[in-house]
């Protein structure tokens, strides 16, 4: 109860400075959201100076000013185009994680309770300004005590306890939507707050980022087209990180990157290769690639900082990514809907010829588009928006991506104006998808399948001795209902090594050719 009056006051709070910014229409779509703005909107003074600005960008400016938490909470939605549209999750995804930075002393502190150590012991220099101060945590250039030059990133004061309060809230706010409006349900607004909690949870310790700081670095280790800087681990911990500081130009700064002499479009090939690598080799990518943490080194690579927020896709669902990717920069509509359904991301009971139809009244107006012009991140949010005519339930395990591609798009761009990061990575995609999907790729699938079955034979010979034992001790009695299990789960096992077969023959004629 006192939970549930302390969300509505913060509610009534958020609904003022909503009305300030003139971005009430968010609210307008849940039944609590609209008595919200009838008490809200006559009581709030608006903010003049953002009269001419698109209602996005007033939500936007009204997040930012919410704090932190609501800065996230902007970068969710600007990959929920299905919530709030097309036009307004673009101009949320240029908002932008930055906030006044706090005194250096609350960094000494933070970096002296973090090691037991006093700063000058740890670093021969440490620049006082921070080059970045973000919702989470600030950065500070420094030079560690064997000479190397470093960045240093602190969190910050008290912003655990900030970010509880606020999740808090929104989750309040989700189970009232799921609760008053069952149609929207299908949005699963509740596993998206929790993918953001993870992600957040993430960023709360320093060292996770620094594992995913590694754990890149690997992936791309003999790669010379992509940099990771390393970490320290000495002068890491939860609230500090220390990394390896990378010098070079803002990838957006193309007139300064060509007077380098470096080529845009080669820039350009590298970082979209590598973004593709990322998302469909290794199922974990950088989700955060606005200009800012994307560089051009003097040798022409390119190099990324800041991993607090990192995505992650399974197999399949990269497997059916990559196929719809494919199906839809060669105009097969028909295949595009197939993988939807082979996916069961669209109900088995839904037409596909109709969803088919859906996929390309999407599609042709963006790919009928000058090539530079064409957006995949756009597609997916249109396509998103159309789901609920087919009653396909949002993936959340989607979202992340299609937001990080938007800003990649926007970030490549302005790099190479007359370039497509994804017509530049067509040939990869194509040799993906024969890799990955072709005969030869299936049948090595099912080998290791076979070899994970024959890992687990010694278990389930040991588990079948140990009952039989309890079945002979009168320790394990059968009822009917256990024999209709019985039948079931011999049935289903019994199918399995059929498969099992058929691909281990499959298997030894290839070999044998």
């Amino acid at each position: 109860m006192i939970d549930g009056l302390r969300n509505a006051a913060r509610l009534l709070l958020l609904g003022f400075l909503l009305a300030r910014h003139d971005a009430l229409f968010v609210l307008e779509r849940f039944s609590f959201g609209r008595s919200l703005m009838w008490l809200a909107r006559p009581l709030a003074r608006r903010d003049p100076s953002g009269a001419r600005l698109r209602p996005g960008q007033r939500l936007a400016r009204a997040l930012q000013a919410a704090g932190p938490s609501f800065v996230k909470l902007g970068q969710m939605l600007a990959s929920r185009s299905d919530l709030l549209g097309e036009d307004i999750a673009r101009d949320l995804a240029a908002l932008q994680d930055r906030l006044p930075p706090f005194p250096f002393d609350d960094v000494r502190l933070a970096i002296e309770e973090e090691f037991g150590q006093p700063v000058e012991s740890l670093f021969a220099r440490f620049d006082e300004q921070p080059v970045a101060a973000a919702s989470i945590a600030q950065v500070h250039f420094a030079v560690d005590q064997e000479g190397r030059e470093v960045a240093v990133k602190v969190l910050r004061p008290g912003i655990e306890k900030a970010l509880g309060r606020d999740l808090d809230l929104f989750f309040w706010i989700g189970r009232l939507v799921e609760r008053n409006l069952p149609a929207l349900r299908r949005l699963r607004l509740l596993e998206s707050l929790d993918a953001l909690t993870e992600s957040v949870a993430v960023e709360m310790d320093l060292r996770f980022e620094a594992a995913a700081a590694a754990e890149l670095a690997d992936n791309f280790s003999d790669d010379p087209s992509f940099y990771v800087p390393a970490v320290d681990w000495t002068r890491t911990g939860r609230r500090v990180l220390t990394t390896e500081r990378v010098s070079g130009l803002k990838i957006d700064e193309r007139e300064a990157i060509i007077a380098r002499g470096h080529d845009p479009r080669v820039v350009l090939t590298k970082a979209a290769g590598a973004f593709f690598q990322q998302v469909f080799r290794d199922g974990f990518f950088h989700a955060d690639l606005h200009a800012g943490n994307m560089f051009v080194r003097a040798d022409g690579s390119v190099a990324v900082v800041d991993f607090g927020i990192m995505g992650r896709l399974d197999r399949p669902t990269r497997r059916h990514l990559g196929e719809l990717l494919l199906a839809f920069l060669t105009r097969d509509w028909r295949r595009a809907a197939e993988v939807h359904f082979a996916a069961g991301w669209i109900p088995a009971d839904r037409s596909l010829d109709a969803f088919a139809q859906a996929c390309r009244s999407i599609a042709e107006p963006i790919l009928d588009r000058p090539q530079n012009e064409i957006s995949v991140a756009r597609l997916l949010g249109q396509l998103f928006q159309v789901t609920e005519t087919f009653d396909m339930e949002a993936q959340p395990q989607l979202l992340l991506l299609q937001k990080t591609m938007l800003v990649a798009e926007g970030t490549g761009r302005s790099l190479a104006p007359d370039a497509n990061m994804w017509i530049l990575a067509r040939p990869m995609i194509e040799a993906w998808c024969a890799e990955t999907l072709g005969p030869q790729a299936l049948v090595r699938e099912g080998a290791a399948d076979i070899a994970a079955a024959l890992a687990r034979l010694p278990e389930l010979v040991r588990r079948a001795e140990h009952g039989f034992a309890a079945l002979a001790e009168g320790r394990l009695k059968i009822d009917a209902q256990s024999l209709r299990g019985a039948r079931s789960e011999r049935g289903a096992a019994m199918a399995g090594w059929i498969i099992a077969a058929v691909l281990a023959g499959t298997l030894f004629g290839l070999l044998i050719h």
